[in-house]
């Protein structure tokens, strides 16, 4: 199968999946600079308004482990394409949004053409690329998140600035519309896994995840209150209930056995504490240069685009290396990279120079170009062809959880020393703090950097001792 593919196809498949992957990132931050002006815009609050974020990272968490299951049953290129076509139409009608809950029910449906896309990128690349290469491969599909997610942070200023906030959106629509049409061409169905779809293992999971979503949602928006810790108390039960059915199914949803190799299962969660951990300290360093420093959301998003962006092209050379020398000691380095620049933003002070900023999203951009692919390099490797998608889909899942845990421990425990409210005005760029509570803000930012060290010392060590890589170049 692998080698009735060319290299040109190869690479045009591998284009529209790194487009998909960096469209679903770019929209997950683009909102954040424009936050201000879509709240007077469309004349909301700012509660209200905060949903907008919120709703599209709690679909990207709920639902990508099932698309990602779907692309096995249904196939993964159809189900890709379908998703980048639910992307677009969503991203379309989010910019024609002439009120808030428009918006936000918008947000959601475009949420799930991302979840699509995320669920089954990893697949389709594992479906054509041979293992001993597939590593630049994920490279590539690496670069195509972080470089996304960052380009998400200052494109959302500089658009909603010069232009105006629906063009956030609108910008979606002829990326989509050239990738749907190439993408109907190029990415076909190279397999499918004839099963039927476990729907009441679906919604059990689904429910589970929305309301643990929802209680960690609340937690931050509202603080510490009863429904927050029933709704969160109640998804963990849930899960476990899901887990305790799934495993008796004869086709269950995640294929837990594969999850039985530790290889495979060490990788997973090492990617989803490296999400809880690293995403947390990008959110806090954004919210030190506008609270602390009083710079504008689009220059201190300027501040953290070289280093990473320069760390993104990395991504297809770390690969490299790792189909050479193998994953887990490119990706336990990258780990440790990471924890190297929260380090060095520890450093950071009330009047610091803000070069300390540019060296630490330098360190911060080389850890993640060589964490992410040869990570992703290692999950595909070891799961098995019918379930590529479904374990990407798991893999991303988590990922996206753990960004979302990564958004409520950023905000509570910088809300732990200034009001919870002052916390999220100023992280989207609407107040500045001053005088001694600049100085509480800091030591609060600071305890969530120890935090942070301590996450990325967990997935430290589960990359270290997740096993021996299954196969290497011979090269």
């Amino acid at each position: 199968m692998m080698g009735s593919i060319s290299e040109r196809h190869q690479r045009i498949v591998l284009t529209i999946v790194v487009l998909g992957t960096l469209m679903g990132a770019l929209d997950s931050t683009i909102v954040l600079l424009a936050f201000p002006v879509i709240n007077d815009s469309l004349k909301s609050n700012f509660i209200t308004t905060i949903w907008i974020i919120l709703a599209y990272l709690l679909v990207i968490a709920v639902t990508t482990t099932q698309m990602g299951r779907i692309g096995d049953i249904y196939g993964r290129g159809k189900i890709f394409n379908i998703g980048f076509v639910v992307f677009t139409v969503g991203s379309l009608f989010c910019g024609l949004s002439p009120h808030i809950f428009l918006l936000i029910a918008f947000r959601t449906f475009q949420a799930v053409g991302g979840a699509i896309m995320q669920a089954n990128s990893g697949a389709i690349i594992a479906d054509i690329f041979p293992r001993e290469v597939r590593g630049r491969a994920y490279g590539y599909n690496s670069l195509g998140f972080t470089s996304g997610a960052m380009l998400g942070i200052v494109l959302g200023g500089i658009i909603t600035t010069f232009v105006g906030w629906q063009y956030i959106f609108f910008l979606n629509i002829p990326i989509g519309i050239i990738a749907v049409t190439v993408g109907v061409k190029y990415i076909k169905d190279t397999r499918k896994n004839p099963q039927k779809i476990d729907l009441s293992g679906m919604i059990l999971l689904a429910v589970a995840f929305i309301l643990l979503s929802l209680g960690l949602i609340d937690f931050t928006t509202q603080g510490l209150a009863p429904i927050n810790i029933a709704a969160t108390v109640l998804g963990v039960a849930l899960t476990a209930v899901f887990i305790w059915y799934d495993r008796k199914l004869k086709n269950p949803m995640i294929d837990f056995n594969a999850l039985k190799n530790r290889t495979l299962r060490n990788s997973i969660l090492s990617a989803f504490f490296v999400s809880l951990g690293y995403f947390s300290v990008v959110f806090l360093v954004i919210m030190y240069l506008q609270g602390i420093r009083a710079l504008s959301p689009l220059n201190a998003s300027l501040l953290l685009i070289p280093g990473y962006v320069a760390g993104s092209f990395l991504g297809p050379a770390m690969g490299r290396l790792s189909d050479k020398y193998g994953s887990r000691e490119i990706s336990t380095l990258g780990v440790v990279f990471l924890g190297f620049a929260i380090v060095t933003y520890l450093t950071l002070g009330v009047n610091s120079s803000l070069y300390i900023v540019l060296l630490g999203s330098a360190i911060s951009g080389f850890g993640t170009s060589m964490f992410f692919p040869a990570n992703n390099s290692a999950v595909m490797a070891n799961a098995k062809a019918e379930s590529y998608g479904s374990i990407s889909g798991l893999l991303r899942t988590l990922q996206n959880i753990g960004i979302l845990g990564s958004f409520v421990l950023a905000i509570s425990i910088a809300a732990a020393s200034i009001p919870r409210e002052a916390a999220f005005e100023v992280f989207i760029g609407t107040t500045n703090l001053a005088g001694g509570v600049s100085g509480d803000f800091i030591a609060g930012i600071d305890h969530a950097f120890y935090v942070s060290i301590l996450i990325l010392a967990i997935a430290g060590v589960l990359s270290l001792i997740r096993g021996k890589d299954l196969k290497k170049s011979p090269t």
